[in-house]
């Protein structure tokens, strides 16, 4: 199974079960040949979460502007159900709204799209924002610190002024809060509305190369590594880091 799942080769599985690299339902499994069911056990090597199950589809997306961040939409509005690949149902994991592009995982897998949605596994964001005017260190340092919302504190990760002049900013942002147009609301409270927004980065996902309109299929090993994100950010305290912003210059590239 580990050799069809894309793991490693056969002789090289079965190296990694002899030498007890590999768990069933969280017991190492040493014995060649052991029977599993797919769709219920859950299998790991070295740690990493192993999707068995064939039928499982995840794609990422690069979501365009315009896009609602729906399989579907009543008023007729383009949508993500242009761009699933295949006839499987899948649906999106979280929300981007309409006005911001990025990445967007599409998936049929509905325990690790819940466990991706859900708000006490943390899973990190990292968004690009073009602002509004020239963002300070004191006002990178509010957004680590918490902004008050009208649902309440909000705080970023991780925060850097990646660049910028006197008539705006580009900032990376880490959060990984889900909550609607949180990242446009947070900037707003700082005094400098968004004027770009995109996603490139969920977990250890990266949007990469990906051109608007885009997608693709996940790997084996990004599976993995979206599943083991997933499980290790219930466990793990969320840093706040700043990291020092460039001088203001008369102009500004943006990536």
């Amino acid at each position: 199974m580990l050799a069809n799942a894309g793991v490693a080769s056969r002789r090289a599985s079965e190296e990694l079960i002899l030498a007890g690299a590999v768990k069933v339902n969280g017991k190492v499994v040493k014995e060649l040949g052991t029977r599993i069911n797919p769709e219920s056990d859950k299998v790991t090597v070295r740690g990493t979460p192993i999707q068995l199950d064939a039928s499982r589809v995840y794609l990422a997306l690069n979501k365009p502007v315009g896009v609602i961040s729906s399989m579907s939409d009543e008023f007729g509005r383009p949508d993500l159900s242009q761009y699933a690949l295949r006839d499987d149902r899948v649906y999106n994991v979280g929300r981007l709204d309409a006005d911001t592009s990025g990445l967007i995982i599409l998936t049929n897998d509905g325990e690790l799209a819940n466990m991706l949605a859900h708000p006490k596994y943390g899973v990190t964001k990292t968004y690009f924002a073009k602002v509004e005017g020239l963002v300070s260190s004191q006002d990178i340092q509010k957004l680590l610190n918490g902004v008050e919302l009208e649902d309440g504190l909000m705080k970023a990760d991780k925060a850097t002024l990646v660049d910028s002049n006197m008539m705006e900013s580009l900032v990376e942002l880490v959060i990984h809060s889900g909550k609607n147009r949180v990242v446009r609301r947070m900037f707003e409270s700082v005094g400098h509305p968004v004027k770009e927004l995109v996603r490139r980065q969920f977990g250890p996902i990266q949007l990469g190369p990906l051109k608007p309109g885009q997608t693709r299929l996940l790997s084996k090993i990004e599976v993995g590594a979206l599943l083991k994100a997933a499980q290790n950010s219930a466990k793990e305290p969320k840093p706040n880091q700043a990291k020092p912003g460039p001088k203001p210059r008369g102009r500004t590239r943006w990536q």
